[in-house]
């Protein structure tokens, strides 16, 4: 294998105290952060327990070596929505699945894997699942049982208690090698015959964990319980709240008078200084224009949405015609947004900064800090003003994760204040984090506001609040179609924030292009053609997604199913537009039938491209469309119609099956995670599992080879 691989050269080892091994290699695979943030707790709370974790992004083949590797491995692996590891992992996972790596390859190597996902999508934890049995056919054992964490519920229900059990099982690790390493050279005893060498279960491990913790001293224990004065003032404090019903801000007994586990203060690493610009001197931007960033105008809006519908959708045209980006249908792109200027003024007053909101903001890496593995956030530029930096670079609307809770409690001065943010981020209080915290979608603004004596200072802000992500989104139209155009369509997302006070709120992206095209959302008889360039059209950044594998067949022939109720059609306006065009330049080629199931609430409200789609059937482009209402009643004495897609891939199941199984052709699914691309999965299974008379079990691997094959693909978001 060549050293630029998954499996590259060397690399020093640590050793612990007493000359003992006690180093594990740890390996994240993340796509927003999430999996990143948690081993970097592990490596944080490893070195408290005497553990040294050699930290690397899975990416970073060049800084470690599997193939070599003698310590044990633990590895975080997030998933993305369509089941697949995270882009971080694409290289990783293409290197391990390499078919002409023999069977013991990785026979050496023990490890435990966290997986992250979400019930809610149909693929749950599958990133994790990949790499885990992709790591045994190679080999590999465990030393810990995998867990899988549910962000539908809250990844830290699995997480906290599978990170507790970590040091045991490592313990019980090192001693199992250490007794083969001494059986090498001494006579076997009982004591060396009864240690264990099979892989140990998280949920055996608590007790043990704490035992080790006790074996390793005082230090690690420091910060994990709530001090006597604490739990004092909790006693006084829950006698006051007992009569109120648990918010927020306040919580009532069993947990107002509990003892409390709280997490370690997480070190701090940053040093922030604010520097007044000079004269004529400007702020270096967040955003600019690059290889890979592409300034455009909205050239056109379109509210596609009655005023009465239940969701307002608009579609927007972007004008790419004088840059180099390229879109083929069914890819999707990110859109580059800005935090709500309200927001970002409101954090400014509530830190006492608005006055110096245009200072360059300087970081320099604290010399003594105990982070290790700490480095200066890319994410923000050098000499950026700070109300920049809060807007376009820090996700100021992410819910705080504990560890952001714990360092929020020493800059609190108010001893009500700071018990309840203990006990919001303690294990005690871990369904009042996620009622009130969580569930109830609180930014860092709401928790500032309801806890007034909370005055965290910038450093901690930029250490915990999340980079401001792009926002992706689905190419709606053909470049054949719609020359140097981009269209792409959205939901106005708006929802209830349930904070101190009832906010409605929406979407960071969403609210943002809304208000961006409400200048361009006026009756066409209003627009002259001298007000329809560009000159003035409001502008926004754009940049390529890094991979994208939804799009039609290269052998037009192949005939193609489409699922896409609400907004999910979009891309598949663009494959109409698309096979339109090839249809027309190519008369004597054979095409394939193209089936689209749509849905929606109302037919008079929120059909969308309804005059489009059906010309598209009129000429014969669209073979076949289905269409469901979810909130129309049946007119007169018509037999209820199809309510969902799904329910109108049931009434077509023979024509479905057929295509599948025997015609090789190709699904797509595109939309709403959490309950539709559930639903059609489900649904898909049955029709194969009657159809083909086979059990489900069998059906459902018919579906995953589907999936293998890229016959099956999904573009799904919650």
């Amino acid at each position: 294998m060549r050293a630029s691989r998954a499996f590259p050269a060397g690399h020093t080892q640590v050793r612990a105290s007493g000359g003992r091994m006690r180093r594990f290699l740890l390996l994240y695979a993340t796509q927003q952060g999430q999996a990143k943030a948690i081993a970097e707790e592990i490596c944080e709370q490893a070195a408290a327990r005497g553990f040294s974790a050699d930290l690397h992004c899975i990416s970073e083949s060049h800084k470690y070596n599997l193939k070599t590797e003698t310590a044990p491995l633990v590895v975080v692996v997030s998933t993305t929505g369509t089941g697949d590891p995270p882009d971080t992992a694409r290289k990783f996972v293409k290197e391990i699945q390499d078919k002409t790596l023999p069977a013991d390859f990785l026979a050496h190597l023990r490890y435990g894997l966290l997986g992250l996902g979400d019930s809610e999508y149909t693929y749950f934890c599958n990133g994790g699942k990949i790499i885990d049995r992709r790591l045994q056919e190679l080999g590999a054992r465990h030393f810990y049982d995998t867990g899988h964490a549910d962000d539908c519920v809250g990844l830290e229900l699995v997480v906290e208690p599978w990170i507790d059990g970590l040091w045991a099982a490592l313990t019980k690790h090192f001693m199992s090698r250490r007794g083969k390493e001494d059986m090498a050279g001494a006579p076997a005893t009982a004591a060396h015959t009864s240690l264990r060498t099979d892989p140990v279960k998280p949920e055996v491990l608590h007790v043990e964990s704490q035992i080790e913790l006790l074996r390793l001293g005082d230090s690690e224990g420091r910060g994990s319980q709530a001090s006597e004065q604490d739990t004092a003032n909790s006693d006084q404090t829950g006698a006051l709240v007992e009569d109120f019903e648990p918010s927020l801000t306040c919580s009532g007994p069993p947990l107002s008078q509990a003892s409390l586990s709280i997490p370690a203060l997480p070190p701090g690493y940053l040093q922030v200084r604010l520097q007044e610009p000079l004269a004529q001197e400007e702020s270096q931007a967040c955003v600019t224009s690059g290889d890979s960033v592409f300034q455009v105008p909205i050239s056109k809006a379109v509210q596609l949405t009655m005023n009465d519908a239940v969701k307002t959708t608009l579609l927007l045209e972007l004008d790419i015609s004088k840059t180099a980006f390229s879109c083929r249908p069914g890819d999707a792109f990110h859109v580059v947004c800005p935090n709500s200027d309200m927001e970002v003024q409101s954090l400014l007053q509530r830190l006492q900064l608005m006055d110096r909101r245009e200072h360059h903001v300087l970081l320099e890496m604290k010399a003594d800090t105990r982070k290790k593995g700490a480095a200066l956030p890319q994410h923000i530029p050098e000499r950026s003003s700070l109300q920049s930096i809060l807007t376009w670079c820090l996700e100021i609307r992410a819910v705080p994760k504990k560890a952001f809770l714990r360092a929020l409690v020493d800059c609190t001065s108010d001893g009500a204040q700071k018990r309840r943010l203990q006990e919001l981020c303690s294990k005690q209080g871990a369904a009042d984090y996620n009622r009130f915290v969580r569930d109830a979608r609180v930014s860092l603004v709401d928790l500032l506001h309801a806890f007034p004596t909370c005055r965290p200072p910038l450093s901690l802000l930029l250490e915990h609040l999340p980079k401001l992500q792009p926002r992706p989104y689905s190419c709606a139209s053909s470049s054949l179609f719609h020359p140097g155009k981009l269209h792409f369509v959205f939901n106005i997302v708006e929802f209830l924030s349930y904070t101190p006070a009832v906010v409605l709120r929406k979407g960071v992206c969403t609210g943002w292009l809304a208000t961006l095209a409400a200048s361009l959302l006026q009756p066409a008889a209003h627009v002259s053609p001298a007000d329809s360039g560009t000159a003035l059209a409001p502008q926004i950044f754009i940049s390529p997604r890094a991979t994208n594998s939804f799009r039609l067949p290269d052998d037009p022939a192949v005939p193609v199913i489409m699922v896409g109720p609400g907004t999910g059609v979009a891309p598949f306006i663009g494959f109409l537009q698309h096979r339109e065009k090839l249809q027309e330049q190519h008369p004597d080629r054979i095409f394939g039938a193209m089936w689209l199931f749509f849905g929606c609430r109302h037919k008079d409200r929120d059909y969308l491209f309804r005059d489009e789609l059906r010309r598209f059937l009129k000429h014969g482009v669209l073979t076949h469309l289905k269409v469901s209402f979810s909130r129309d009643a049946p007119v007169g004495e018509e037999t209820a119609p199809a309510k969902y897609v799904q329910d109108n891939l049931r009434l077509h199941a023979k024509q479905v099956a057929r295509i599948l199984l025997q015609e090789n052709g190709s699904i797509y699914v595109c939309g709403d995670a959490k309950n539709m691309a559930k639903d059609v999965n489900g649904t898909l299974v049955e029709i194969i599992s009657k159809e083909a008379g086979v059990e489900k079990l069998e059906a459902m691997k018919t579906l995953a080879a589907l999936k293998e094959e890229k016959r099956y693909l999904q573009d799904i978001w919650s």
